[in-house]
């Protein structure tokens, strides 16, 4: 009896652990829909600070997940002319998604959000305050940003920064 009870509990557990992997595995595929619902009847001013609080929350599969799946990201004045432009969802989580583990944001310190006379447009001028991990280096920087929402998704993303200011910052470490 020891044993059945063993086995059937093992059983049960297993049987678990592949409900939860498929939850998670649907849940990956569902979260854009799901923040693309969330998303409507929110303003362009609404979704933008969801996203920039997202951001904050080292969320970068959530933040991912706000944009729209052929979404146009854009820093201009990136030091590194490959990621000046990313296309797609999965582009940018490719690009986004080790940020918390290169600079540890712990607050934005300024944020004004801006609305504009197209509804689904907002842009923010706001700034991050945080360290750089690998070498202690305090990070302080100011963007303005502006985004172009469609269906409650980002779907284009444009941001402006002080790469002189991101490059002292991380002192010779690549993000």
């Amino acid at each position: 009896m020891y044993t059945d009870q063993h086995t059937s509990i093992a059983k049960r557990t297993g049987q678990r652990r592949l409900m939860a992997a498929a939850t998670l595995a649907v849940t990956a595929f569902a979260a854009p829909a799901q923040a693309q619902d969330m998303g409507k009847g929110m303003t362009a001013v609404q979704l933008l600070k969801r996203g920039l609080d997202t951001f904050l929350a080292k969320d970068m599969k959530g933040w991912a997940d706000l944009c729209d799946e052929n979404v146009v990201a854009e820093f201009p004045f990136s030091p590194d002319p490959a990621t000046r432009k990313l296309v797609g969802r999965a582009a940018v989580y490719a690009y986004i998604k080790d940020y918390p583990k290169a600079i540890d944001i712990k607050a934005i310190p300024t944020l004004k959000i801006h609305a504009t006379d197209d509804p689904n447009v907002a842009i923010a001028e706001w700034s991050v305050s945080g360290r750089v991990i690998s070498n202690g280096n305090p990070y302080e920087l100011s963007c303005a940003t502006v985004v172009t929402f469609r269906n409650g998704l980002m779907a284009n993303y444009r941001e402006y920064w002080n790469p002189q200011a991101f490059t002292a910052a991380m002192a010779g470490t690549r993000f």
